[in-house]
């Protein structure tokens, strides 16, 4: 047996109840979050511009849009609703590096909606698209962002997303290597794209390409069944440096959702701005309202989140010193942080122009080692400075319950304005006990919104 062939008898084996009660409470959390997220980002403009583009489109009624009432095909629900995910940068982190949420679960929830499927199925099918993800970016070595050629979700995710639909739909062990070797023609997306609209599109892409993928293969479509060893295949393509083969066939052992786990994101953006974050929001406690006259930081090479001047809002979601700047200022980092309006306003454009930043390659870039100092000299000459060396929610500072409560709250709140998500709540944290009609009534919650006028938040 090839390494594609073993590994898909490997994910075919994986069922419910061997998944284990720690994996399935991750799994469990991992969904919450990015429904929460989901529906946060579903009043996006940039997820309002791909609705309008795909009601002009048509495509039959399969599945809906989140915080819509538009619906569309599976594959454009999974694409919508992965972009949804993403837009806000707000969804949890892997180590290594990617966004495995926004693949996965919208293509487990769009076709939950076309086939009768009970919770349990979604957990075990979102726990291999995760684990697949994880083990291809921890089996090459994946952890530094710095030294990334592709943006991760748009070739692990693709992946990610063609085993969840594999799962689901029931295909067998060919049909599953087929939907890999399809979907492996799918992958790609570029870091130059990191800061607009289109970066979170590489998610909505790999979870839409995934699933068409699976639907392909199920009807008897080709691709190379032994994609991943392959001549020119996938490894050789991604991981061309480096692949550890025993990581990847250590499937499960344990699962990674649960070591190392999730860092769930408490500021929506780039997760290595957290760093900067939480720094400057220590010294906002320490310096109140005193003017501050020059902000110095010391971070690792981190040349994609170098961006003393970011052209809009969004834009800022990608930039060490604006989020920084906005710690510093408002003493909270929302997603209203990041409108044009915030981006542009007179007390952030003069404190940007203030910044000093010196990006050090003696600090280790990967996020289990790294470390942002933010210094600030007030109008007195006097200095505060400290060092943030893991922010809340990492997999050395994991976040409190309650602190992802008010996460989701603020998540909710951001979505249905008025609405109380109660019942999405408790019927989430209960998913693995929904039969196929129980699941398909929970789903209605997340959809039925009467605004559909872009955001202005990206």
């Amino acid at each position: 047996m090839g390494l594609t062939q073993t590994l898909c008898a490997l994910m075919r084996e994986t069922t419910y109840d061997t998944l284990g009660e720690d994996c399935i409470a991750k799994v469990r959390e991992a969904i919450i979050d990015g429904l929460a997220v989901g529906l946060a980002g579903s009043r996006e403009k940039p997820v309002a511009l791909l609705r309008e583009h795909l009601r002009e489109l048509g495509g039959h009624e399969q599945a809906g849009f989140w915080g819509s009432a538009q619906r569309g095909s599976v594959v454009q629900a999974a694409y919508v609703n992965g972009v949804a995910t993403h837009v806000l940068d707000f969804e949890p982190m892997w180590s290594p590096p990617t966004h495995s949420v926004s693949p996965t679960v919208p293509v487990a929830f769009a076709l939950a909606e076309w086939l009768p499927l009970s919770g349990r199925q979604l957990i075990q099918a979102v726990a291999k698209g995760l684990e697949i993800q994880g083990r291809l970016q921890y089996a090459g070595d994946q952890f530094v962002p710095e030294d990334l050629k592709f943006h991760p979700p748009g070739f692990a995710g693709v992946i990610g997303s063609a085993v969840v639909a594999a799962d689901l739909l029931g295909l067998d062990e060919l049909q599953w290597r087929h939907a890999i070797g399809i979907a492996a023609s799918r992958a790609g997306a570029l870091l130059a794209n990191v800061g607009s609209m289109t970066k979170a599109t590489h998610c909505g892409q790999a979870a839409a390409a995934g699933l068409d993928a699976a639907l392909l293969a199920r009807r008897g479509f080709t691709g190379n069944p032994d994609v991943f060893e392959a001549h020119k295949g996938f490894i050789a393509t991604f991981y061309p440096e480096v692949f550890h083969e025993d990581r990847l066939l250590a499937w499960g052992k344990p699962f990674r959702v649960v070591d190392p786990g999730l860092a769930i994101k408490l500021f929506p953006s780039q997760y290595g701005t957290h760093y900067g974050i939480t720094a400057g929001l220590e010294l906002h406690r320490r310096i109140g309202g005193r003017h501050i006259r020059r902000v110095a930081m010391r971070t690792p090479v981190m040349k994609y989140v170098d961006r003393p001047a970011p052209a809009t809002g969004l834009d800022g979601k990608f930039s060490l010193q604006y989020t920084t700047a906005i710690a510093l200022l408002d003493g909270a980092v929302r997603i209203a942080s990041f409108t044009d309006e915030r981006r542009f306003r007179l007390d952030v454009v003069e404190l940007l122009a203030r910044f000093d930043m010196t990006q050090d390659a003696t600090i280790r870039g990967d996020f289990h080692h790294m470390f942002v100092e933010v210094s600030a000299t007030l109008d007195d000459g006097s200095t505060e400075s400290t060092v943030c060396r893991g922010p809340r929610g990492s997999w050395s500072n994991p976040m409190t319950a309650q602190e992802h409560a008010d996460k989701l709250q603020d998540c909710f709140a951001h979505a249905m304005p008025g609405r109380d998500p109660a019942v999405l709540l408790q019927g989430l944290q209960q998913l693995d006990r929904l039969d196929a009609a129980a699941l398909r009534t929970l789903m209605d919650e997340l959809r039925t919104s009467p605004d559909e006028r872009p955001g202005t938040g990206a």
